[in-house]
């Protein structure tokens, strides 16, 4: 079997219900991979993780490099062991987070120069240390390293990056050591160039890789181009080998992805909104802070099945918040995430019911984008 096996089991327009049978693990996608960039999705144990239904969580390359390292790791007997977490893991490649320090990083072919922020040394990053590093986690899914291109480019550098891209894939899989126990995905970038997207991506489906993720999205473009942008690229790919778009989002995102084609994602937005105090709920989003909650007894959300709404009210909730107590955050997070899984669990069974069903879940997410009652930003925080 490959190393990371995906059936599909419905199509509903674009929309695609499936099965990734990975070394740690099935993944039944759609699915959403919360954040643990250090080794942990912030404020929730793995228990907490398993209860709210999470069956992947997404690391970052870049961050478990520097510290602790990828051989302390090996030492400790991998990331999985680490972290307590017997479910399957993705890594990045730790790309975005070096793209991101324009001031203190060097691109060259061989790969990137970058000054961690972390403890101030020079280090190196090449598409074989990327692999070397990933594999070192034992991670089920590792993410080639790509050139990520800003918004907006000029189309002659968006071309060159998109083909360094492609030469440092070539170059990932040249350097695998592990592959019957780490996947390796590629990235389509290209930009928000059609052509090139299109380009990009038949040229890394001729890869015949473990699977494909839709990069470069998600950098400051309008939202219709980022979804133009992601299902052009789905539309491109293997449609046996799954599909991830990557750092994408809101709860009408996931929806609007999965009408593009896309099976996975990724994103900070439940887990950061949640340390700001903000929950999203099937009554649309709340901000924890405001004055209307303080003798509130209601759950954060009825619909939802968390500890946190099962236990405790908004006065209580916001108590916490205010008093900058650190269960707040906790309670909040374990909520969003909860909250996350279930809208996945929803759109899997949506699609399997048919595009009706498919289309009332979006016209009822568009409804969870806007704060509860319509009134949170102009509500008192007294």
């Amino acid at each position: 079997m490959p190393v990371a096996d995906y059936t599909l089991l419905a199509e509903c327009g674009r929309a695609r219900r499936g099965r990734l049978t990975l070394p740690h693990g099935v993944v039944e996608t759609p699915a959403f991979m919360p954040v643990g960039t250090q080794g942990t999705v912030k404020a929730l144990t793995p228990v907490d993780l398993e209860g709210a239904g999470v069956q992947m969580v997404l690391a970052n390359t870049y961050h478990l490099w520097v510290r602790p390292g990828h051989e302390r790791i090996r030492a400790l007997g991998g990331l999985h062991k680490m972290m307590d977490w017997s479910r399957p893991i993705l890594t990045d490649s730790g790309g975005f987070q070096v793209f991101s320090l324009k001031e203190f990083r060097k691109i060259t072919e061989e790969g990137v120069k970058f000054r961690s922020t972390i403890d101030g040394q020079w280090r190196h990053l090449t598409p074989e240390v990327a692999v070397e590093v990933q594999e070192a986690f034992g991670v089920d899914v590792a993410m080639a390293l790509d050139e990520c291109i800003e918004w907006p480019a000029e189309r002659d550098h968006v071309a060159r990056s998109t083909d360094r891209t492609t030469r440092w894939l070539a170059r990932c899989n040249a350097a695998r050591r592990a592959p019957e126990s780490t996947a390796l995905f590629g990235i389509v970038q290209g930009g928000m160039y059609e052509d090139l997207r299109v380009e990009h991506a038949q040229r890394l489906a001729a890869m015949d890789l473990d699977g494909y993720a839709v990069g470069g999205l998600s950098v400051g473009e309008p939202r219709e181009q980022l979804f133009a942008m992601a299902e052009l690229g789905a539309a491109h790919l293997p449609k046996h080998k799954v599909r991830y778009l990557m750092g994408v989002g809101y709860p009408l995102d996931l929806v609007d992805g999965v009408l593009a084609g896309i099976d996975l994602f990724d994103c900070v937005i439940p887990t950061r909104s949640a340390r700001f105090g903000v929950a999203f709920t099937s009554r649309g989003r709340v901000t924890i802070k405001h004055a209307r909650h303080r003798d509130d007894p209601g759950p954060l959300d009825p619909a939802c099945p968390c500890y946190a709404c099962g236990r405790f009210g908004r006065a209580y909730l916001r108590h916490l918040f205010t008093a900058n107590e650190i269960l707040a955050p906790r309670l909040l997070t374990l909520h969003n995430v909860t909250f996350y899984q279930s809208l996945m669990a929803r759109i899997r069974r949506a699609i399997e019911e048919g595009p009706e069903a498919l289309h009332a879940l979006r016209r009822e997410a568009e409804g969870w984008m806007a704060a509860e009652g319509g009134n949170d930003a102009s509500e008192s925080d007294a």
